[in-house]
């Protein structure tokens, strides 16, 4: 990595992930495989800060660690990249060992609990496909019935107008985000993972 770190990929330690590694990768890496519309990229970083928007939205009282997680919900791309759903169920069940052994060091890296809990996995995954939603309609050319078909309707009250940022920008704001949501949420570097309670 760019940090010096270097990640075991077969057995990933979470004192070898750092937030700027993270950051720096999901702005470099383009949703829709890079096939939108527009002067730049729609990066995972800047989906990812949406979703964590969109979460907020739905839920106003949910605690900030749980804002944290849906921050990072996409954060192993960092290193495998951002593949496809119809790809990732045909690589089978390795590719999701692989891909959920990274999200819990990531996890204890930043003081979340290695697993999120079933509802708040639920509320990341329906702000997740809310994004998609305005992504496919705004930048990969899916009208409104397409996208409705593949993904959620956003929730009510709810409307984004997608700006692709450059990568440095996306870089920059996710880190920013993750640094107030980490304080919010009372992280401190080392610190084991919150009780799950």
């Amino acid at each position: 990595m760019l940090s010096g770190r270097r990640l075991d990929l077969l057995d990933p330690s979470p004192m070898d992930i750092e937030i700027e590694d993270i950051a720096h990768g999901l702005a470099r890496v383009a949703r829709w495989n890079g096939q939108t519309v527009g002067e730049h990229a729609f990066s995972v970083a800047q989906h990812s800060i949406v979703v964590e928007e969109i979460v907020a939205h739905i839920r106003p009282e949910i605690e900030p660690r749980w804002r944290l997680s849906a921050l990072l919900h996409d954060a192993s791309e960092y290193v495998i990249g951002d593949m496809i759903s119809p790809f990732k169920a045909a690589l089978g069940v390795d590719y999701r060992t692989f891909e959920d052994r990274l999200e819990t060091a990531i996890h204890i890296r930043f003081g979340l609990p290695a697993k999120t809990p079933p509802d708040v996995k639920r509320l990341i995954k329906q702000a997740d496909r809310a994004c998609a939603f305005f992504e496919a309609t705004q930048l990969a050319g899916f009208t409104h019935a397409e996208a409705l078909d593949f993904f959620d309707a956003p929730p009510p009250g709810y409307l984004l107008h997608i700006d692709p940022w450059p990568a440095s920008v996306a870089q920059e704001r996710y880190v920013q985000r993750f640094h107030l949501l980490s304080e919010a949420a009372g992280y401190t570097p080392g610190q084991a993972a919150f009780d799950t309670e």
